[in-house]
């Protein structure tokens, strides 16, 4: 039995999840696979009910879980707190409290969905990488930070990048195996050529690659090159590692690239512990899209999707993985589309019709398999 914790969160989270637990439920109802779910608060829902973003009960319960699935936090209701009161401080604190520091976010394009994406249908067709972002360091948690007046009256904001070697040696680990059971191709990104911290980061990771990774063909990318790259030429790419605020921005970018941001999973690792335990927090790289909210047209997949990495990082069911992957595949490639994927002259469904197709089309699958 594995306790997943449900963490809704604010705009379409408390839908995209739910079509998520319809997932879980088939799984336990339908296999040898069996599942409790439990729920918590997280975001804006959290400071309306609690006063934080991040409440302890939530902390406790995710220490409790075997992998957590998270919908989505923030949305305009909330932006006028003070900053530690926002929604996002709350995702940010859960990552922090469990030292999730690896994220994993693959960019896959499905072959119904060549068309969708802004960029050539040649440029695209057949795309598979992944994006591996430190998660715990960089200019999202440095010190020092924060907004002062100065005595000239004028104001001076202040964020610090920061990385010690280890953090960037426990990153690279985590993106090199990758490589190897892929490719065996890892693009570093850094811009080492004008900033310290990168220009470290760029040597721990080479040095790694030279002496325990030889296998690997390691290359280094500027970070604003890679950029150009992912909309330029995107399937040079395998593997690529970076740190927290260049992967936030070349994952948006990357998602991009499949077509909706409502198709892309996403994982957050921590190390495994002595007792075997490991942390992990699965979450659509979507935001909560509050003009949307209630209308039950969001797009779940990118949510049915991250539990499908859970399966496979969290509790090595494999199998089950790929079941979901290729559910969704089908579904597409039978012509069903959410608002967001879904050309002019395409039928579009429902968020609720989109979850049941799925768990549909899983029954048929595990017939078969």
């Amino acid at each position: 039995m594995k306790k997943i914790l449900l963490i809704e969160g604010d705009g379409i989270g408390p839908e995209v999840v739910t079509q998520a637990k319809k997932i879980i439920d088939f799984f336990s109802k339908n296999t040898d696979k069996k599942f409790e779910t439990e729920k918590a608060l997280l975001g804006g829902v959290a400071y309306d009910e609690y006063g934080t973003p991040f409440p302890l009960e939530t902390l406790e319960l995710a220490k409790k879980s075997d992998a957590i699935l998270l919908g989505a936090v923030g949305g305009p209701k909330w932006e006028s707190l003070e900053y530690q009161y926002r929604p996002e401080r709350g995702l940010l604190g859960i990552r922090k409290e469990l030292e999730l520091f690896a994220n994993l976010r693959p960019a896959k394009v499905f072959n119904a969905l060549t068309d969708s994406s802004t960029l050539k249908r040649e440029v695209v067709l057949g795309l598979d990488m992944m994006i591996v972002r430190e998660l715990t360091g960089d200019l999202y948690f440095g010190e020092p930070r924060g907004v002062t007046t100065l005595a000239d009256g004028s104001r001076q904001g202040v964020n610090t990048m920061t990385y010690n070697s280890k953090e960037v040696e426990r990153i690279a680990h985590i993106a090199f195996n990758l490589a190897n059971v892929r490719g065996k191709k890892l693009c570093s990104v850094d811009k080492a050529n004008v900033i310290e911290t990168t220009e470290m980061w760029r040597e721990v990771v080479s040095e790694i690659g030279q002496k325990q990774y030889p296998q690997i063909q390691l290359s280094h990318m500027y970070v604003d090159n890679a950029a150009m790259q992912l909309v330029r030429n995107p399937k040079q790419f395998d593997v690529i590692v970076t740190g927290n605020m260049f992967g936030d921005i070349l994952s948006d970018t990357a998602s991009m690239l499949t077509g909706s941001l409502g198709m892309l999973p996403s994982a957050s690792l921590g190390a495994k512990q002595a007792d075997g335990k490991q942390f992990a927090l699965y979450e659509p790289v979507h935001g909560s899209a509050p003009d949307i909210a209630g209308k039950n047209i969001a797009n779940p997949l990118a949510t049915i999707l991250s539990l499908g990495m859970m399966f496979k990082y969290s509790f090595g069911f494999n199998k089950e993985a790929e079941l979901i992957e290729k559910a969704v595949e089908n579904i597409l490639n039978k012509g069903f589309r959410t608002a967001d994927i879904a050309n002019i002259a395409e039928a579009r469904v429902s968020c609720s019709d989109m979850g049941d197709k799925i768990a549909e089309e899983l029954k048929t699958l595990l017939l078969f398999s």
